[in-house]
């Protein structure tokens, strides 16, 4: 089985692949274009429509679960009716995203993008209408929620492997983006919380459809060379099974999903809902929200350190940046006061976003275009569909253990993760992909 499978793999003779037997490429021509001559490293033309369409597409991200949730609060719904709205809209995401990337590779993937952001469209225009009209039936709210998760799913594999087609500059286009997505992750939540504080969650999606549909346009204007695709034929069972080959025959890529596995379920899951229960009792729900936005902050001014920093050996600097991260649930545990949890959360978020650089850049430069959006899908899966995991056992695991334990085991686990990518040889050694030029 092993043998017919790598005949599907690409021939790479570079040291960062030498854990991966060589093949034959599965296309035939020249690869994706990159920026023609004399076009900017990160923001071409391409990059600039792309960058255009990601941030729209993660501000409508963001936007949607405060939007949903509040709006359903402000109606007279109950709690559980907002947790089985977001669950409805988790859980198409992390179930079909690994069908994502094969669509993705078999149908192209700024074609699967801009069908995603179509059918989102569509589901954002149906949700405002059903906002402003009033919610007769909760099915079609969760109908359309599964719809929205399912085009995400969909979407999410081809967004990883379009950076290489539109940027020379793999790691500074995804610090830019990196920063996008720190902005938007701040911006969206609370563009949405007003709006629904003046009763207008329907107008929230609205603005939703709005920018799907700016992000499906900008999407269309790309212009990408040939893009690398399985052999034709191929059912999507056999191009699952060579993406998961694809995956598990890089050491350094598995390693990491496996360490950060158990990372997302015991640190970075519980996280959130532990931190609020002990920082809005003690210091009230405007001292979370700034912590929270010093977090937002310090990711952005990571993204941007990521931009010009660019080490010999990435995923090892991404790492020594994660040890940053126990100090916020640490600093919970001491009792610190609101300013130095503040400044820990610009730390931590100055970590995470140098690791998610890094690591971005990373599997786009290192994995062959033709397996990338399943290579990234099965990432997604392993690293990202954990965090529901660790955030379900949060309350459970404090009514057994306690706040500060929980709290403590995250920092032990977050200490652990960045030692142990530092200990992985070949997560440590993995080098730079020769730049384009």
């Amino acid at each position: 089985m092993e043998e017919r499978l790598a005949e599907h793999t690409a021939a790479e003779a570079s040291p960062q692949h030498q854990d991966r037997p060589a093949g034959e490429p599965s296309t035939e021509g020249p690869p994706a274009a990159g920026p023609l001559p004399g076009e900017p490293a990160i923001w071409s033309r391409n990059f600039r429509y792309y960058f255009t369409a990601r941030s729209a597409g993660l501000l409508s991200w963001a936007m949607l679960p405060v939007a949903v949730s509040a709006g359903l609060l402000a109606g007279g719904y109950g709690l559980d009716t907002a947790g089985y709205a977001m669950a409805f809209l988790v859980a198409p995401f992390a179930g079909l995203v690994l069908f994502g990337g094969v669509l993705a590779d078999r149908f192209t993937a700024r074609r699967m993008m801009i069908i995603a952001d179509l059918t989102n469209l569509t589901a954002h225009l149906l949700l405002a209408l059903l906002f402003l009209n009033g919610i007769d039936h909760l099915w079609q709210l969760y109908g359309l929620l599964v719809v929205a998760g399912t085009a995400n799913a969909m979407f999410q594999p081809g967004a990883s492997s379009t950076v290489p087609l539109v940027s020379r500059d793999v790691q500074g286009a995804n610090g830019v983006l990196r920063t996008s997505e720190a902005i938007t992750g701040l911006g969206g939540p609370a563009l949405a919380g007003v709006l629904v504080g003046f009763g207008s969650t329907g107008w929230v999606m609205v603005i939703s459809a709005v920018a799907y549909g700016t992000s499906a346009f900008c999407l269309f204007t790309l212009r990408l060379g040939r893009i690398p695709a399985p052999p034709a034929g191929e059912s999507l069972w056999r191009n699952l099974a060579v993406g998961w080959y694809e995956f598990r025959s890089r050491s350094w890529l598995w390693g990491v999903i496996l360490i950060w596995m158990f990372y997302a379920i015991l640190s970075w899951g519980p996280q959130l809902s532990v931190a609020a229960g002990v920082i809005v009792p003690r210091h009230g729900a405007s001292a979370f929200g700034l912590v929270n936005a010093a977090l937002g902050a310090g990711t952005v001014a990571g993204g941007l350190l990521a931009i010009r920093y660019k080490p010999r050996r990435p995923l090892a600097a991404g790492a020594v940046a994660m040890m940053a991260y126990p100090l916020y649930p640490l600093g919970i545990v001491l009792d610190w006061p609101v300013w130095l949890l503040a400044a820990a959360q610009i730390a931590v978020g100055i970590g995470i976003g140098v690791w998610g650089v890094m690591w971005a850049t990373s599997v786009q430069t290192q994995v062959p275009g033709e397996v990338l959006n399943r290579v990234h899908a099965y990432e997604v899966a392993g690293s990202v569909g954990m965090y529901p995991i660790g955030s379900a056992l949060a309350g459970p695991a404090v009514h057994a253990f306690g706040t500060d334990k929980v709290l403590l085991v995250g920092v032990a686990v977050a200490f652990l993760t960045a030692t142990a990518l530092l200990l992985t040889r070949p997560i440590r050694t993995l080098g730079r992909a020769p730049e384009r030029t």
